[in-house]
């Protein structure tokens, strides 16, 4: 069961998310908070909770620096947020993923996604398509050019580096099977393997730092794998 904390100021949309998700046989709502303080109240107080759907702009700690304080605390690990705005600003998609989001999502999208985006983030997938993340790091490109970071990627095998690019490019698990010609299942494998060596919350957190120790260079936007 996949336990859901709704945080919105609006009482209404609130109970349209919990109308949404508790129609839902694996999804359960774990509670409601209006501002971000109680978001880390009910958190902290040790609510089980898998997947809190973030506003952004709320009293008493807006979304992203909720988020940025979950991402914080090694209690919380297992905690992934997934901003749900009317904002769908690219400054905000870029804030949320560095403040440890797992995803972004705009108010209105359909009901089926909110429902895919709570079950993706709590698997630990990514929940930005291809073309999303390519124009994010593009994005957060401009004006930098990190150098290869082989610290911070020493803990990885040549073919987990090799995985990552692809997961930086924005591959799925399957995509990169039919790449590499593996299984999905082992694709599956040597990504999840990625991530707990890396300490990465999820797959977005790949993502970026696939980006950030220069797997992936800026300006690759556009460009297949290996062009």
């Amino acid at each position: 069961m996949i336990r859901v904390l709704l945080a919105d100021d609006q009482a209404l949309v609130r109970a349209g998310f919990r109308a949404l998700l508790e129609t839902e046989d694996d999804l359960e709502i774990a509670g409601e908070a209006s501002t971000g303080g109680q978001v880390l109240e009910l958190l902290q107080a040790g609510t089980p909770v898998d997947v809190v759907l973030m506003d952004i702009r709320m009293p008493g700690g807006d979304g992203l620096a909720t988020t940025e304080a979950i991402a914080a605390d090694p209690a919380l690990a297992g905690v992934h947020v997934v901003i749900v705005t009317t904002f769908e600003l690219d400054e905000y998609v870029i804030r949320a993923v560095r403040a440890g989001a797992a995803g972004f999502l705009v108010k209105d999208a359909e009901p089926a996604d909110l429902v895919r985006a709570v079950r993706a983030a709590a698997s630990g997938e990514a929940l930005l398509s291809p073309g999303v993340t390519k124009r994010l790091l593009a994005r957060m490109s401009r004006g930098l050019r990190p150098e290869p970071d082989a610290a911070r990627l020493a803990a990885l095998t040549e073919r987990e580096r090799e995985v990552l690019r692809l997961v930086g490019h924005g591959l799925s698990n399957e995509e990169i099977a039919g790449r590499l010609v593996l299984s999905p299942l082992t694709a599956k494998t040597h990504v999840s393997r990625i991530m707990q060596k890396l300490h990465a919350r999820d797959r977005v957190h790949l993502v970026v730092t696939a980006y950030e120790s220069g797997l992936v260079a800026p300006g690759w936007e556009g460009s297949s794998p290996g062009e």
